[in-house]
């Protein structure tokens, strides 16, 4: 303590001193840093070989790298896309009458030959019981003719009756039969109308708002649909794709397309929410033509909708994997970063543990991976954790890891140990 106070006190000597002082001032410095060695053991002054406090060194960094083999990546087209039902099916009504009864509900599901409206059916019924009758008193004026003439050509193996008489007795019996077969067709005209006067879906799906409530009068062919019903499963997916993708994805189509029985490119979907659909589509037909003012070609492809998720009319992000791309290299999205030119880049480890940064060709990307087609070898050291510490040309200490399904890293598994034999 003694010394602490001896040494605050030449220093303020040496504050209270004038400037034209100079040496004083350095002499009494000089014996400061005389006491400060002796109070930490002794040495050299602050400035002099071996003395003072030791100069600041930055810890080597540490990275973690993976090791890249060349593998197998498929080739997709992403193109926009939107949703249509694979069947639409407006119902009009067939007859005319006032609607007795509305029998669905708006928004439900409804099958091939379920009611769906009820139209007033007495006058249709009373046209129906007329038409039978007309049938019954046709059918009964044919056994008299046919009579008369069964009469006659027995008279007219004797002669008795001329051959004039005979073939009048013949036309009276066809006139009679056609008049019976004309009122059996009335009655299944009538038959028909009457069944129309219950309106029923023709396909399965979706109905939608009904136009007409109950007690409304509808007329025969009318402009106005009474309701809509859209069969969204499966449901059509419609696409956009350039000429360019166009003729990339047809020399797929025409190899394992769908004329020969072949699947065809296979088709994913992203929602609006960012997810990706379950199921897989197909594409089932192409447009002949390319739309001259967007210079595109309409795609249709199919997905099954059994629970309904896709809707008529929805925009949707499509991805068609029209093949598969050999001896390419999946790199992390993580380890890929872009130049001021636009060119990809990432750091590798060299032989002396060094950090080396390289320009990849990295167009398209799989998954949470970038395609890299040039740029890197098989057995190159990948570094994908702590490569905003680093810099070319600076020596690492590094650590193998893996990544997990998600992307996220983790330490690389300690093989197991052989067993004693």
């Amino acid at each position: 303590m003694t010394k602490l106070y001896k040494l605050g006190g030449a220093l303020l000597i040496a504050l209270a001193l004038p400037l034209s002082g100079c040496e004083q001032v350095g002499a009494v410095l000089h014996k400061a840093g005389d006491m400060l060695g002796a109070k930490s053991g002794g040495g050299a002054p602050a400035g002099a070989p071996g003395g003072g406090m030791p100069g600041m060194q930055m810890p080597t960094p540490e990275v973690g790298f993976i090791v890249v083999h060349p593998t197998s990546a498929p080739i997709v087209e992403d193109v926009a896309g939107r949703t249509a039902a694979s069947a639409v099916a407006e119902i009009r009504p067939q007859v005319g009458g006032i609607i007795e009864k509305r029998v669905f509900e708006e928004g439900s599901r409804v099958n091939a030959g379920d009611v769906l409206y009820r139209i007033d059916a007495r006058p249709y019924q009373a046209a129906l019981d007329a038409a039978k009758a007309d049938q019954q008193r046709s059918e009964a004026s044919v056994p008299s003719a046919q009579a008369k003439f069964d009469r006659y050509q027995e008279l007219a193996n004797v002669n008795g009756v001329s051959k004039q008489d005979i073939d009048e007795a013949r036309s009276a019996l066809l006139q009679a039969k056609a008049v019976a077969a004309a009122a059996a067709s009335a009655v299944r005209t009538a038959e028909i109308n009457l069944g129309y006067t219950e309106v029923k879906a023709p396909i399965s799906g979706l109905i939608g708002r009904s136009s007409v409530t109950e007690g409304a009068l509808v007329t025969a062919g009318q402009a106005t649909a009474l309701a809509t019903i859209r069969q969204i499963d499966p449901i059509y997916v419609d696409l956009s794709a350039s000429s360019t993708s166009m003729s990339r994805m047809r020399q797929v189509i025409e190899r394992d397309g769908v004329a020969t029985g072949g699947s065809g490119p296979k088709v994913t979907i992203r929602l609006d929410d960012g997810s990706t659909y379950a199921e897989t589509g197909r594409i089932i037909s192409t447009e002949a033509n390319v739309d001259e003012t967007t210079d595109t070609v309409t795609i249709r492809s199919s997905f099954a909708n059994p629970k309904m998720e896709l809707l008529p009319g929805m925009y949707v992000r499509a991805s068609v994997e029209i093949g598969t791309e050999e001896n390419v290299f999946l790199l992390p999205q993580r380890a890929v970063s872009r130049n001021v030119t636009g060119q990809a880049t990432a750091y590798f480890l060299g032989a002396d543990n060094k950090v080396e940064a390289r320009t990849l060709t990295a167009d398209r990307a799989h998954g949470f991976s970038w395609v890299v087609e040039t740029g890197v070898a098989d057995g190159d050291r990948l570094i994908i954790e702590g490569v905003q510490k680093i810099r070319p040309g600076m020596e690492v200490k590094s650590a193998e890891v893996e990544l997990g399904a998600d992307g996220l890293v983790k330490q690389k598994a300690a093989p197991a140990a052989a067993k004693a034999p």
